[in-house]
């Protein structure tokens, strides 16, 4: 399926509190259940979840004003790639006669206070995505649904060696994780996103978020 520009689409529920630390990323948070996945509708709704993430996140991010002139080009580029996973993996589901989950709303806290901030909480998400599809990978039932996953995993990473870049970090490590990547599970994911996230288990329902 080809990748398109879409605007993004935000959901209408409830917002974390703003006092939610940057540092969950990293902690477990109460949300965080077990679930498997069981269908590929459920896998992409999970991947999709994410994706809103993301696409939020640099559209607040990119509007704060934050990075300037390469910097600035790199991340709305990355922007731009986060809107087009959405409105492609959205259009998957319904193409295989899902129901795509609604966007979760927000809250970032502390993420845009600084360029720092903004590109080590960036550096983060990425490569919580990259696991998170690496991890859902065997899941997928459908080899050209697996395929296309493959292809965001891909950019995802790309996405965070930019940014680990950007932030003069080391390169193994740093800029690129080792010699393979490290898949993660479906709780480990929730626990570093959960704290962001207006309802968690909206990650792998096949249905709109109800509050």
């Amino acid at each position: 399926m080809q990748i398109k520009r879409t605007n993004f689409i935000r959901g209408d529920v409830a917002t974390v509190p703003a006092s939610v630390s940057l540092g969950a990323l990293n902690n477990g948070f109460l949300w965080a259940k077990t679930a498997d996945f069981n269908s590929d509708v459920d896998v992409l709704n999970y991947a999709l979840t994410l994706e809103y993430l993301e696409a939020e996140f640099y559209r607040q991010g990119n509007s704060a004003g934050l990075v300037s002139g390469k910097e600035r080009e790199y991340l709305d580029a990355v922007q731009s790639d986060e809107e087009s996973h959405v409105a492609t993996i959205m259009a998957t589901v319904q193409k295989i006669g899902g129901q795509p989950v609604a966007a979760p709303a927000v809250d970032f806290a502390g993420a845009f206070d600084s360029r720092e901030s903004f590109l080590t909480t960036a550096h983060v998400f990425e490569n919580k995505g990259v696991g998170a599809y690496l991890g859902a990978a065997g899941f997928i039932q459908d080899k050209a649904i697996l395929q296309a996953a493959a292809g965001i995993f891909g950019v995802e990473a790309r996405h965070a060696a930019i940014i680990g870049n950007l932030l003069g970090l080391e390169p193994e490590g740093g800029v690129y994780m080792g010699v393979t990547e490290t898949p993660l599970t479906k709780d480990a994911v929730l626990k570093a996103v959960s704290p962001f996230l207006a309802d968690a288990g909206a990650m792998g329902d096949d249905a709109a978020v109800t509050l």
